[in-house]
């Protein structure tokens, strides 16, 4: 299903350009890392997570990550290392002068060239927009050895992930460490470049699940040390959200939208406590780096916006999906994206839910081998935009 009103797009650059500002002279890791552990960086917050070293092809040629930094409230602190700012500056190009005014002899020095305007991110596959990215959230539930095995089901789930730049995935269910590298593997089997983080196993029983973003890698990078569970005081959670940030590849990289996800899969049994819970989390999320103001919550919450309770109550808050049905069945409001509309106003106002059984003309019992679930989704400009202050 392709966003409402995207046909015969063109690629524009976002309106409003980003301002100058100062950005650290450290560079972010490149996402083609070996096998590794990423260890915690503050006592009690960060858990190691994998990054996988099976990228598809060189990410050499791509524009390296250079942080945003916007300058913080002073009571704030800064949660990164010391470094030493530098201006970055963007010269603008010389306005011709008019017939009259031009001179008559060449002058010596010739005038600099037009500076260009900033590149468009790189064009992306037949059928997704080319004006916007798309973030989704797919719970494929008990994503295992089992539902890998089935051809006609991994058709259907590699046919999902291409159609968005980033899947938040929840429910992954697997004794086997390469279930989601073999899955991402099949992804990329017509040439796509998608690449993957993921958490820990996490729950209080002995059923595990772990959380994965899995995201289109010539659209999308990835801060690799970034990639976090969040704290979980009072355990109050079942499964703690799954963190990481993410930047759209563009030229300057730094005009690029950046944002924080936060993938959760609350408990069904618990779900006015957790949902509570979560709306700390968010609100948590915006100290973490006080430069980046763009935290998308999104994930199956097991409850529709009546049950939001305390996020429904934090300044500015909204979600994508409402007024329609995210299971299979078509009978529950699970599944959601929810972020500060005041501080995302990349957010384009499009969102979906992709049916899997109108999608891939299913009958129902094939679409449940799938997924209980179908796949949620929103579109943001690839474009960083900023708030104006008192706005």
């Amino acid at each position: 299903m392709r966003p409402r009103g995207t046909e015969g797009a063109t690629p524009v650059p976002h309106p409003r350009t980003p301002l100058p500002r100062r950005v650290a002279t450290w560079r972010w890791i490149a996402v083609a890392l070996p096998l590794g552990v990423i260890g915690a960086a503050r006592a009690g917050d960060l858990v190691p997570i994998r990054i996988p070293a099976n990228a598809a092809a060189s990410v050499a040629d791509m524009p390296p990550l250079v942080p945003i930094v916007r300058t913080p409230p002073a009571a704030v602190a800064i949660r990164s290392l010391p470094v030493a700012p530098v201006a970055v500056q963007r010269p603008v190009p010389a306005l011709p002068l008019p017939p009259m005014l031009a001179p008559a002899a060449p002058v010596a020095a010739a005038p600099p060239p037009p500076v260009p305007a900033p590149a468009a991110p790189p064009p992306p596959p037949s059928g997704k927009p080319t004006d916007a990215v798309l973030i989704a959230s797919f719970n494929i539930q008990v994503f295992g050895e089992a539902k890998l095995a089935k051809p006609q089901v991994v058709d259907v789930l590699t046919r999902v992930v291409r159609r968005f730049d980033v899947v938040a995935v929840q429910e992954v269910r697997a004794k086997s460490d390469s279930v989601v590298p073999n899955f991402v593997a099949a992804i990329n089997a017509d040439g796509s470049r998608y690449q993957y983080v993921i958490g820990p196993r996490l729950g209080r029983t002995s059923s595990k699940e772990q959380y994965t973003f899995i995201y289109d890698s010539t659209r999308i990078e990835v801060d690799p040390s970034s990639v976090a569970t969040l704290p979980n005081p009072g355990d109050k959670l079942h499964r703690p959200p799954l963190r990481a940030r993410f930047r759209v590849r563009a030229n300057p990289p730094e005009a690029g939208f950046s944002f924080w996800l936060v993938d959760i899969h609350t408990d069904p049994d618990e779900v006015p406590q957790e949902v509570d819970a979560l709306a700390d989390a968010f609100v948590s999320m915006r100290s973490v780096s006080p430069e980046e103001d763009d935290v998308v919550l999104l994930g199956d919450l097991n409850a529709g916006p009546p049950q939001f309770g305390r996020i429904k109550q934090i300044p500015g808050i909204g979600w994508a999906v409402s007024g329609t049905t995210t299971n299979t069945r078509r009978t529950k409001t699970y599944d959601n994206l929810i972020f500060d509309r005041t501080a995302t106003t990349e957010y384009t106002g499009r969102w979906g839910v992709l049916d899997l059984q109108a999608t891939f003309g299913l009958p129902l019992d094939k679409a449940l081998e799938v997924s209980d679930h179908n796949p949620v989704w929103a579109a943001f400009s690839p474009w960083e935009t900023r708030r104006i202050a008192g706005r």
